[in-house]
């Protein structure tokens, strides 16, 4: 398996595919997409480890999401099983899906628990298991930089978890490698990543506008509030529809300008 090293336009190219892909398959593709949601949101149910099964869980629904998204690209409607892609690819791997889903879940309580140590947990505990939020709790100094805290301990997190699960089902890395060449390629693709996420900041900043507009030309500024919810929902679809992408150009069997991932190790 190969590292694909890709110019910085790429990552345009693989905001447009997730959108034109949702676009093709919209039923599909948001229909797993809210499955995703639910999924996720049963698991915190669950008393006492409810946050912490939902975090484990979130590498294989990812990969399950990534996997129809793979199957809109051949003309196949995905069907709700695909999202459980990760459990029927036999016990090896689906026992390095779990590890991953452990390592990433501990990773993220981890980071939460540093965020703790400078707000007194307020943050974590507002985020992991719910609560009211006031106005006073999200001015309060020390709430704002324990968000920070999270959010700057977030992006590594994100990068070494962000082609794992991929690598593990579809390669059969084991779960610490994969870590390791997902955040390579983050790392070698910097430019095409930054360019990706820049371009869905500019997709969602549009997406407000436009919906702002259009209701105060309807002369009802409160229908921008109802009406951006669920666009906000279906642009995070067409988001989670483009993450395959980013795997598939990163990686390939052979390519004269790819790097072997064995020479990384």
């Amino acid at each position: 398996m190969k590292l694909n090293i890709v110019p910085a336009r790429t990552g345009l190219t693989w905001v447009k595919l997730g959108i034109t892909t949702f676009i093709k398959q919209p039923l599909a593709m948001s229909g797993l997409f809210f499955m995703f949601m639910a999924m996720l949101s049963v698991a915190t149910l669950v008393p006492f480890i409810g946050a912490a099964l939902a975090l484990a869980l979130l590498p294989a629904a990812t990969l399950g999401l990534m996997a129809a998204t793979q199957e809109a690209t051949k003309g196949n409607f995905p069907m709700p099983s695909i999202l459980i892609s990760a459990f029927r690819a036999g016990q090896q791997r689906m026992r390095a899906m779990m590890v991953l889903g452990a390592l990433y879940a501990a990773g993220f309580l981890a980071l939460m628990g540093v965020s703790a140590l400078v707000d007194g947990g307020q943050f974590a505990s507002l985020y992991l298991v719910g609560g009211k939020i006031t106005e006073e709790l999200v001015m309060q100094d020390n709430f704002q930089l324990a968000m920070w805290v999270a959010m700057a301990l977030y992006l590594p997190l994100s990068l070494l978890f962000w082609h794992a699960p991929a690598l593990v089902h579809w390669h059969g890395v084991s779960p610490v490698k994969s870590l390791f060449f997902s955040f390579i390629a983050c790392y070698k693709n910097f430019g095409a990543f930054t360019v990706y996420g820049l371009a869905w900041v500019g997709v969602f900043v549009m997406a407000a506008v436009l919906v702002s507009l259009i209701a105060s030309l309807l002369g009802n500024p409160m229908m921008a509030t109802v009406v951006m919810f669920p666009v906000a929902l279906v642009i995070v679809a067409m988001f989670f529809t483009s993450v395959y992408f980013t795997f598939r150009d990163s990686f390939s069997e052979s390519s004269e300008s790819a790097e072997s991932l064995e020479d990384l190790t």
